[in-house]
């Protein structure tokens, strides 16, 4: 299944354009499901139809879904309150009525990663040939995108896997240290949590999930696609396309506001080069079948384009190793780089990633970066007390 995720600066249009790309894949026979995550309808406003927490079938092979956070934080607390009874009563602590539950900040986003996670999953009548996915403008979006990867770090280091191996002798260890062990169903809930956030993370690592950028073309979406490319790309994300939103005709061009909006557009525009899908502006808010097909969104691209970061044998010639991290845009003074046991923490701009050593470099030691035309080379010396004593070519 093909996998869109569609972001863009506030205000850019993106919920727009992941309807009108949704609606033109169906169109053309393609069984599609679009999924936003938005408390107001904003999708259903352009789909001319009403969404909500039961996917809705807008037309044959068009469904929309936008999940409720609220019910499934309800959920979610309610499991948890159950799985932690005996702890919450020798607390004291009273639980709280599902009437009374609010989401709390986040909740939206992991509802939205759980919905992902069951579209990229389902099978029979419930699978689709392609996933539109409506998510939050650019920053938000970015974090959303690291979460999954980011949680399960943190579950390692607080429950690692192999403590679960002595949960025999808990009791007594408890005995021993005088403070209570962990009990059996916070190791089960933190493995339940673990196996969906994989999940979660398989179906974004796809090579068959990419990225469409939606801008307003001008200096701010100009700054805010620059910025999403280089958070893209330490992601490992591919941008499958780049759209253009609201193009002004030529024909608006004059010497008021409106000429210097139109200058100001086509400078953008030819700066992204062939790079930019223009998509016009209709003159009022898009709604309905009609709308969104005059809109003429570019059809998704079904080839493949993964991000790589492939490791160079320079053995024989430098005797290094180099790794090669694809970061367009990034800039020199801005990045930053700390080796820390088998991960490299790597920084560019406002973004930050800790990602695993591939295994033949977790035996060397680094022996400095340079980027160049948007890539980072890092270059790992083989540690001569780790390394085999044949050096010739590198284990893979």
């Amino acid at each position: 299944m093909r996998t869109l995720l569609i972001t863009g600066p506030g205000g850019s249009g993106r919920t727009t354009i992941a309807a009108a790309t949704a609606h033109h894949a169906a169109a053309g026979g393609t069984r599609t499901l679009v999924l936003s995550a938005d408390r107001t309808d904003t999708l259903g406003a352009a789909l001319g139809v009403r969404t909500g927490a039961n996917p809705t079938r807008v037309t044959p092979h068009l469904t929309a879904w936008r999940p409720d956070a609220a019910a499934g934080f309800r959920d979610d607390l309610a499991g948890f309150q159950d799985r932690a009874a005996t702890v919450l009563d020798l607390l004291g602590a009273s639980r709280l009525d599902p009437e009374e539950v609010t989401p709390l900040p986040g909740a939206e986003e992991l509802t939205l990663l759980r919905a992902l996670r069951d579209a990229a999953l389902a099978d029979g009548e419930d699978r689709h040939e392609l996933l539109v996915v409506d998510l939050p403008p650019v920053p938000q979006a970015l974090a959303l995108l690291a979460l999954p990867e980011e949680l399960r770090r943190y579950l390692r280091r607080l429950l690692p896997p192999e403590r679960q191996a002595a949960r025999a002798l808990r009791p007594m260890l408890g005995r021993l240290a005088g403070v209570p062990m962990p009990a059996e169903w916070l190791y089960e809930t933190t493995a339940r949590w673990d196996l969906e956030l994989a999940a979660v993370e398989a179906v974004l690592a796809d090579p068959d999930t990419a990225v469409r950028l939606v801008a307003e073309p001008g200096p701010a979406g100009a700054d805010a696609v620059r910025d999403a490319r280089l958070g893209l790309a330490l992601r490992a994300l591919p941008v499958e396309s780049l759209v253009a939103n609201r193009v002004l005709p030529e024909t608006a061009a004059d010497d008021g506001p409106l000429g210097r909006l139109v200058t100001q557009q086509h400078k953008a525009l030819g700066e992204w080069g062939g790079t930019a899908r223009p998509v016009a502006h209709l003159g009022h808010d898009p709604r309905g079948a009609d709308d969104l097909t005059a809109l003429a969104a570019p059809a998704v691209n079904p080839a493949t384009s993964p991000v790589e970061w492939p490791v160079a044998d320079r053995l024989a010639q430098d005797g290094v190793l180099v790794w090669r991290l694809p970061l367009p845009g990034a800039i020199r003074d801005d990045l930053d780089l700390v080796r820390r046991g088998d991960e490299l923490v790597v920084a560019a701009g406002p973004f930050r990633r800790i990602v695993a050593l591939p295994s033949v470099l977790r035996r060397c030691t680094v022996d400095g970066a340079a980027l160049r035309d948007g890539e980072l080379c890092v270059r790992f010396a083989p540690d001569p007390d780790l390394w085999p004593q044949a050096r010739g070519t590198a284990a893979r």
